[in-house]
Order: C-alpha cells, then sequence, then structure tokens
C-alpha cells in the first residue's frame, strides 16, 4: 500500500528571505532592517562634547547633493554627520528633504558606510568610474566633498575599518580593539557587542574619553529610573535603620523603666521589712 505524504505547504516551497535579493538591481543598497537600526543608534550616541544639539545634523539614506555645476547628482550615505549647522533647515525651521552642500556651505564632518553586497566594492573604492556617470562614492567623498573621516563597517564580519583624510588622500587608520578616537570632536567610535531594539549583535556607536559608551536616551531613561529606585530603596533602608534605632531606644528605655521599678520595689520592701523591726530607716 503506498503512502501518500501530505502536500508542502509554501513556507517550505517558496523561496526565503535569504534566497530573494534585498537590494533593487537598479538601486543597490537599498535599507534593510539593520540599515534602519545602526543609523539610529549612531544617531543617538552622537554627542560633540564641544557642539551643541542645535548644531548637529545626521542624516541617513539621504540624498546628498554635492556639485553645484551638476546638481542633480548625489549619493545616499548610509549615515553622516555635518557639524556647525542647524539642527532644523533655514528660516522655515523645516525639517530637511536632503542635504545640498552648495546651500548649507559646510561638508559632512563624517561618512559611515554599511556594506552590503551590492555596495561593497564602491563603498572601498575599488569601483573604476564610468566618464559617462557620475563620480563614485569613494571619490566624491574623497575628492570633493573632502570629508576628514570615512568609516565602513560590516557587520557580517563584525569588521570596522576607518580611513582618514591626510593630505587629498584616504589612509586607513590602525584601530586599537576596534575603537578609533577622534580628538577634535572628543569622541570615538567602535563596534560594541550588545543589545539595542532588542536585537543582541556588534554594532557601531559612540564612546566617550573615559571609553564608556555613549548613553542612547533610552538607555539615559533606564538608568535614570535605575537610580531613583536605588535612591528610593536606600531611603527605605534608611527609614528602616532609623525604625529600629528607634525601637532599639525604646526598649533601652523600657528596660531602664523595668529596673527602675525593680529598684523601688525592692527598696520599699526593705522598708516595710525594717519597719517591722522597729527600725525606722532614714529616706533621703
Amino acid at each position: 500500500m503506498y503512502q501518500i505524504d501530505p502536500p508542502l505547504s509554501p513556507k517550505e516551497t517558496l523561496p526565503t528571505m535569504y534566497d530573494l535579493p534585498s537590494e533593487d538591481p537598479e538601486e543597490k543598497g537599498l535599507p534593510d532592517q539593520f540599515h534602519l537600526l545602526q543609523p539610529q543608534l549612531l544617531s543617538e550616541t552622537f554627542a560633540p562634547a564641544n557642539y551643541h544639539s542645535e548644531e548637529i545634523f545626521t542624516g541617513s539614506d539621504m540624498n546628498l547633493y554635492y556639485d553645484s555645476r551638476h546638481p542633480l547628482w548625489y549619493k545616499r550615505p548610509d549615515w553622516f554627520a555635518v557639524l556647525g549647522v542647524p539642527y532644523l533647515y533655514g528660516d522655515h525651521q523645516d525639517l530637511r528633504l536632503s542635504y545640498v552642500v552648495w546651500q548649507e556651505a559646510v561638508n559632512p564632518y563624517i561618512i559611515v558606510e554599511l556594506l552590503s553586497p551590492g555596495t561593497e566594492k564602491e563603498d572601498l573604492g575599488q569601483t573604476l568610474r564610468d566618464v559617462e556617470k557620475p563620480p563614485v562614492k569613494w571619490e566624491i567623498y574623497e575628492q570633493i566633498l573632502r570629508v576628514p573621516y570615512y568609516a565602513i563597517f560590516d557587520r557580517y564580519q563584525s569588521e570596522f575599518r576607518m580611513f582618514q583624510l591626510n593630505g587629498d588622500r584616504y589612509t586607513e587608520a590602525n584601530l586599537t580593539n576596534s575603537r578609533f578616537w577622534i580628538p577634535s570632536i572628543e569622541l570615538g567610535l567602535g563596534v560594541w557587542e550588545g543589545s539595542y531594539k532588542n536585537v543582541n549583535m556588534p554594532w557601531l556607536r559612540w564612546y566617550d574619553k573615559n571609553g564608556n559608551w555613549v548613553l542612547t536616551p533610552a538607555e539615559w531613561e533606564k538608568q535614570r529610573a535605575n537610580q531613583e529606585k536605588q535612591r528610593a530603596n536606600q531611603e527605605k533602608q534608611r527609614a528602616n535603620q532609623e525604625k529600629q534605632r528607634a525601637d532599639q531606644e525604646r526598649q533601652r528605655a523600657d528596660q531602664e523603666r523595668q529596673r527602675a521599678d525593680q529598684e523601688r520595689q525592692k527598696t520599699e520592701k526593705l522598708i516595710a521589712q525594717l519597719r517591722a523591726l522597729g527600725v525606722e530607716p532614714e529616706i533621703d
């Protein structure tokens, strides 16, 4: 007798997310979930000591227009930061739709690219420019915008690389424990193994002059709540200690009263015994 196997479900027969491309072949590097979360972490922890938050703009997956002679040319860095520009755009205090260099008059200070299979060669400067097309990323960041720092992070290999503009060329920095310190902003960038948005993995984030990771607003709030809870526990502990001391004082007072009563009773008994013997005691 033949046994007929049940038909497979679409979940078992159709391709998974690992089988399907995560990028549009015509526009490589479109964001996946990591490309959304990692820039958020970078922005939340980017706090240069010598700049107010209103003087800092960070963007992610935003059109960066870089050449006034070719105003339609742009690149979309995964994350970038600009120092010394208003957080909001212009007199209207509007949210930016893009970053237009010839209007802002300030180039990005640092750009971070997150490696993906479709953009890896261009991110690493291994793609030759087609003379009939706009420049590639590396040329734009290095030669046109002259961005002081260019970071690359490969989440699959947990590999962080930093390039620093020396003269007219990028040179790769030697990292210590996957960290790189930038003295001019008193911040460092490095690989942190931890949980962000409930996802535990290696992340790129900023650290301070003491080597501590800059906290996100959620981490600040959690730390503040923990400190408040700790202070409340300490207050409760102090109150319990005060109550315990008060109880001990009351107990000592009761014991003193009890001893005094016992002494008085002994004295009264002795006086009664002396009087019974016809002796009138001298009482002070």
